[in-house]
């Protein structure tokens, strides 16, 4: 340590020995006599470093050779046949081929013989009575509930079920009502851990509320969300909760994009979305400035956005790339082919049978032939084979019906949510007037509801936001004995009566029709008749007048060339009174002849 003041000595007392202090007292007085040291010690360690890397991926690579002729060495071509004959030879006359032929013959024959020898087909446990299970009564219980947590309260209007591990959901919050948002609603929406309901794990900040949001299969960091302006965004959770990709608003849709679901390409990155502007369009989620592919919903086949029907749900099947489904806000189902070849050809066929939009749309996973629709007070079951009308149906509730969906491991088991809050669960093996299970979620309506993969979890959307997670019982999410043979013979017996009703009443159709013609018929006819009847009249009126007036010319004529009697001479007086006579028989004359003409 320095010292606070300097030490100040005469040059004579330099180099001396200090033993009685120093002459500065003042200086003195600020120094301490430093106590003996009693321990010492020595700290000697190694320096850690905590440091970071990332190692270095191992690549793994799967190749094949396809054998056609056989694995042949290199210096032998397969093509040539001496080459190959000869190198035959030299195998077979190797020594350890012949022992190893010997050898594994020998085992081989006896696989053989053991092999014809055994019943393939033989039951073994054919004649013991079959185990009686006891059959459980459906149920569901509340697992957990995740609330919106703005203060001014949205809807959930979609959710998605992460694609590894199914452990967590992401909701899409939005207003659907036109024009009614609040001022100050907030855009955000949410990605949930199920095992947090305080909290959401990640925030999605979109430039417009969402009214869909879906998780991609492929990479499950990836979300495609439809907004309400019409724009698609994309948000890669890896790099935060802001927008990655975002359609330009010029070439995205004019009204909210109700339906959005990723198609199963190579690349994992292609979608495509649907809305109530009548469009559907096709994206690659890597180049978002303008869509790869447009259809137009016009069932007139006439490409005129004017006349389009708005969609409100969208379907998609992977087995089925090239076809995809819509509903319409009209109630009409449009199926619709991608690979057609013109655009008119896009549109297959249409299903009408609603009377209100068509808010879900889902294929049997099971039977993709057969479909859900769901919409005004009804659920319906739909088969390709019948364009008519659906095979089977609900009865009319008293509440508006909302969403719907198929169970992922029944067939016959279907779900379906309502404006009083309800959700019911239908097994039409088992019941088919009625829900096998009717359960009040909330006070509010519910709006979407999505079922997990394995069937036990159902999460359920309300109008104030609030999420609802449920559990059902086992026997809802446990495929039963012959439920699949039982279901399949139930489709194709109510397709069947329907084609027969549909043929009855084309028949009646074609005869309704046919008598409306012989109706039409009969009145031409009399009509015809009536006409010639007057034509006839006229013709005989026109005939009988121009007769008269030739006899009236004839008699006319005939009365000038008659001669004049000679007889005394009378006055002028007289004679007028003769002429007037005789004018008055030949007119009495005349009528005689006209009366006594046959007509």
């Amino acid at each position: 340590l320095q010292a606070p003041a300097q030490l100040v000595e005469r040059k004579g007392g330099c180099g001396k020995f200090c033993q009685r202090g120093l002459h500065d007292r003042r200086t003195e007085s600020w120094l301490a006599e430093m106590a003996p040291c009693l321990h010492m010690g020595q700290a000697c360690s190694h320096p850690w470093l905590l440091v970071q890397a990332n190692t270095e991926r191992f690549e793994m690579e799967t190749r094949g050779i396809n054998h056609v002729e056989g694995g042949w060495p290199k210096d032998v071509n397969p093509l040539e046949l001496e080459q190959t004959i000869r190198f035959r030879k030299k195998v077979e006359k190797d020594e350890n081929y012949i022992n190893a032929i010997m050898q594994l013959g020998s085992i081989m024959e006896h696989c053989i013989k053991q092999n014809n020898a055994i019943d393939i087909y033989q039951e073994y446990f054919d004649d013991e009575d079959a185990v009686e299970v006891t059959e459980e009564a459906p149920s569901a219980k509340t697992i957990n509930v995740f609330r919106d947590p703005q203060e001014i309260k949205r809807s959930a209007t979609h959710l998605s079920w992460h694609p590894d591990g199914n452990r967590k959901l992401a909701v899409a919050y939005s207003c659907l009502n036109f024009q009614r948002a609040p001022e100050g609603m907030s855009h955000e929406s949410y990605i949930w851990d199920l095992e947090n309901p305080n909290k959401p794990e990640i925030v999605l900040k979109p430039s417009s509320p969402l009214v869909t949001l879906e998780y991609n299969p492929k990479d499950s960091h990836v979300l495609l969300g439809g907004c309400y302006n019409g724009q698609l965004a994309c948000w890669d959770t890896r790099k935060g909760s802001l927008v990655a990709e975002l359609s330009t608003i010029e070439f995205s849709h004019r009204d909210p994009v109700y339906g959005s679901i990723w198609l199963q390409s190579k690349t994992g990155t292609e979608c495509f979305s649907a809305s109530t502007d009548g469009q559907v369009m096709w994206w690659d989620i890597r180049k978002m400035s303008e869509p790869t592919e447009v259809v137009i919903l016009d069932i007139s086949r006439k490409e005129q956005l004017e006349s389009a029907l708005g969609a409100i749900s969208l379907e998609f099947e992977s087995t089925l790339p090239t076809k995809f489904m819509v509903g319409t806000e009209q109630g009409i189902v449009i199926s619709c082919n991608r690979k057609a070849k013109t655009p008119a050809e896009k549109i297959v066929c249409t299903f009408s049978g609603h009377h209100g939009p068509i808010y879900a749309l889902q294929r049997n996973p099971f039977f993709p032939k057969n479909f859900l629709t769901v919409g005004d007070w009804t659920a319906r079951i739909w088969s390709e084979d019948s364009r008519e009308s659906s095979i089977m149906w609900t009865k009319y509730h008293m509440a508006y019906l909302t969403d719907g969906a198929w169970s992922p491991v029944r067939p016959a088991v279907f779900f379906t949510t309502k404006m009083d809050g309800t959700l019911d669960i239908w097994d039409f093996v088992f019941k088919q007037c009625d829900p096998a299970l009717s359960l009040k979620v909330c006070d509010e309506a519910l709006f979407c509801l999505r079922v997990q993969d394995n069937g036990c979890f159902i999460a359920c959307g309300s109008q104030l936001g609030t999420t609802t997670l449920l559990e059902v019982s086992n026997g809802l999410c446990t495929l039963q004995r012959n439920e699949k043979n039982a279901a399949s013979s139930i489709f194709e017996r109510e397709t069947r009566r329907e084609k027969i009703l549909e043929a009855r009443h084309r028949e009646m159709r074609l005869k309704e029709k046919g008598k409306a013609e012989g109706k039409d018929d009969d009145q031409r006819e009399e009509e015809t008749a009536l006409n010639l009847e007057q034509l006839v009249a006229k013709a005989e009126e026109e005939f009988f007048d121009f007769i008269f007036a030739e006899l009236k010319k004839k008699e006319a004529e005939a009365m000038k060339k008659k001669p004049k009697p000679v007889g005394p001479r009378v006055g002028k007086h007289q004679a007028l009174e003769a002429d007037e006579e005789a004018e008055g028989e030949d007119q009495g004359e005349e009528e005689g002849d006209r009366a006594e003409t046959p007509i």
